[in-house]
């Protein structure tokens, strides 16, 4: 395999998808070595294959707002892969949903649901159409429409979404309701659902839990813990709280989070009260921080700012993908940091990824440390499956188990000669090794 042949080759077919080729390209100069190293891999092209989705399925969405008028989005599901199980990922709805960044996201999803050793494949969807200051009654019917159109392509067997930014319990509600009126069945078919109606304990945190668990076993390995650490954190939604929670619970002090308009900095870290009032922030559908000092006027709001340049010994980005760039990186190794956990998807740019490995710092991928949130939906799968409710202890103790795993397998794939471990090549080669094989085993179909 020649990395440069193959991306110059995506670069010709797939040109301006930025996001899509990015991932491809980091998985691509991970695992280079070893699958040179394996000639069964090159004689079944199983990159070629790999790095094509096995279909997108794109489709209009017409629904009516309160005004009676009508409003037409695009819908999109990217089903990459499904060698190890059915395809499984979010629904994103944001108005900068586009096919590169679905790509980009079900390529992602590939290894990070290997990763979990769960039997799920990569996929995911979404649309361009944007939540924010629309009505519930809005929402439920451009979700009716949604699923409309893609409730045949999909099933517990086959494909099963997920939430994601902008898709909420409301919005899988709404979608689920309308493909139990279809299919005239209840299934497991979509992930993040009510607790009344077959959703997991602790799934909302489990995105955070997950990347703090993943963390946490980082720290062990220099024999250390997040007792009395500095910590920073973008975003303020389900993830940012998940994070916030399992940090204070572990010792650890959350001092910042962040939205479009700027950064909050709370010296005295984020407290019960404080994390509570993350969720009455998220549910305002304002999309912005800046209430928080209004809230608790000890804190400062910075704006138009990333949390970045604030002195931290661990850093979690965990708002959205290329969040945190080369400067950023830099401003943190300057401030001493210790350990960098990306949260979101590829929340941090190549050149920061380098200027963290440049300097020997711990840094984990999102496909590794975010791999919690699949992992608690792929637990929410087995309940249904088996039409079990599981308690919240139990959930918990099997999402570290899944995390530890995880930190396992990249510290196995990721450690050097001199003992750093590059967990980005580690969670790659672990990821793709599980796949390429199972493709192998299964021929050319």
């Amino acid at each position: 395999m020649n990395v440069n042949d193959i991306m110059n080759g995506l670069e010709a077919k797939h040109p301006g998808e930025k996001e899509y080729l990015q991932a491809v390209q980091e998985v691509l100069e991970s695992i280079e070595d070893i699958y040179n190293q394996n000639p069964q891999y090159e004689a079944a092209k199983i990159i070629e294959r790999l790095v094509e989705p096995d279909r997108i399925l794109t489709f209009r969405v017409s629904w009516l707002d309160d005004s009676g008028n009508v409003n037409v989005n695009i819908g999109h599901r990217v089903q990459f892969n499904n060698a190890i199980g059915p395809y499984k990922g979010g629904i994103r709805l944001h108005p900068s949903v586009n096919v590169s960044i679905l790509k980009f996201l079900g390529f992602e999803q590939i290894f990070k649901n290997a990763l979990t050793t769960l039997p799920m494949g990569g996929g995911k969807g979404g649309s361009d159409f944007n939540p924010k200051g629309k009505s519930d009654a809005e929402i439920m019917r451009f979700c009716q429409a949604f699923m409309l159109e893609l409730w045949r392509m999909i099933g517990p067997n086959t494909d099963v979404p997920a939430g994601d930014i902008g898709t909420g319990g409301r919005e899988i509600g709404f979608m689920y309701g309308m493909y139990k009126k279809l299919q005239m069945e209840n299934t497991g078919v979509l992930t993040g659902k009510g607790l009344n109606w077959g959703g997991s304990l602790i799934r909302p945190e489990a995105t955070g839990f997950g990347a703090t668990y993943f963390a946490d076993e980082m720290l062990k390995t220099k024999n250390d813990s997040f007792k009395g650490k500095v910590v920073t954190v973008s975003g303020f939604g389900n993830v940012a709280w998940g994070v916030a929670l399992k940090v204070t619970e572990l010792g650890g002090k959350v001092v910042t989070i962040s939205g479009p308009d700027g950064y909050i900095y709370d010296e005295d870290g984020l407290d019960e009260e404080k994390i509570d009032y993350l969720l009455e922030l998220r549910a305002s559908n304002n999309d912005i921080v800046s209430p928080y000092v209004e809230e608790f006027p000890e804190a400062k709001f910075i704006a138009g700012k990333k949390p970045w340049e604030v002195k931290c010994d661990i850093a979690m980005p965990s708002a959205i993908q290329n969040e945190l760039n080369g400067e950023d990186a830099e401003m943190l190794v300057k401030n001493g940091v210790e350990c960098i956990v990306e949260v979101s998807n590829m929340g941090c740019t190549p050149e920061a990824i380098e200027c963290f490995h440049k300097n020997q710092l711990p840094f984990a991928p999102g496909k590794a440390a975010n791999a919690g949130g699949v992992a608690v939906s792929g637990l929410e799968m087995s309940q249904n499956a088996t039409k079990l409710n599981w308690t919240n202890e139990e959930v918990d103790a099997k999402l570290l188990q899944i995390m530890s795993s995880i930190h396992v397998a990249c510290e196995k794939y990721g450690t050097q000669e001199d003992g750093y471990i590059d967990y980005v090549k580690g969670a790659n080669i672990a990821g793709f090794i599980k796949v390429a094989d199972t493709m192998l085993d299964l021929g050319v179909i």
